[in-house]
C-alpha cells in the first residue's frame, strides 16, 4: 500500500508541475508599462519645417476619354472640348492619332474603356494592348453595376 500512495502523490506533483506560473511575467509586464509611463514625457518632438503652398490654385484633374466599343467593333471615343461633351465615330489610325493629341496637352488624362456586354473579350484586351503601344499610361474599364 505504500508504493500506491507514493505513486499517487507523485502523479500529483506532475500535474501541479505542468501548470504554467504567469505572475512573474505579469510582473515583468507592469514593470516595462511603469517604464515606458516615465520615459513618455522626456521624449522631445520633432520639429520639421515644412515648406508652405502659398496661394497656389489647385490642378482640376481632366476629365476622362471614354473610348466606347460597340457590339459590332466600331470604335468611338466622348470627351470634353470646351467644357461640352463630344462623341465622335473613329478608325484605329484616327484614334492613335486623337489619343497621342490629347496625352500630349494633358498627360495624366486618362482613357476608360466601356464595351459592350456582346463584345469578346479578346477585342477588349487587343484595345488595352494598343492604348499601352501608345502610350497612353492610365487606362480603365467602365461597369455597370449589378442590381
Amino acid at each position: 500500500m505504500p508504493a500506491a500512495s507514493i505513486r499517487s502523490t507523485m502523479r500529483s506533483r506532475r500535474r501541479a508541475m505542468a501548470e504554467i506560473n504567469v505572475v512573474p511575467y505579469i510582473d515583468v509586464m507592469l514593470v516595462l508599462l511603469v517604464i515606458f509611463m516615465v520615459t513618455a514625457p522626456l521624449v522631445t518632438p520633432s520639429v520639421i519645417n515644412l515648406p508652405s503652398v502659398g496661394n497656389a490654385a489647385l490642378a482640376q484633374p481632366a476629365p476622362p476619354i471614354t473610348l466606347n466599343i460597340h457590339a459590332n467593333g466600331q470604335l468611338s471615343i466622348s470627351y470634353q472640348n470646351g467644357g461640352k461633351m463630344r462623341e465622335d465615330t473613329l478608325s484605329k489610325a484616327e484614334l492613335e492619332n486623337f489619343l497621342q493629341k490629347q496625352q500630349a496637352l494633358a498627360p495624366d488624362q486618362p482613357v476608360v474603356i466601356a464595351a459592350d456586354k456582346n463584345i469578346q473579350y479578346q477585342t477588349v484586351i487587343s484595345v488595352m494592348s494598343d492604348l499601352k503601344t501608345w502610350g497612353i499610361k492610365r487606362v480603365g474599364l467602365y461597369v455597370q453595376a449589378s442590381k
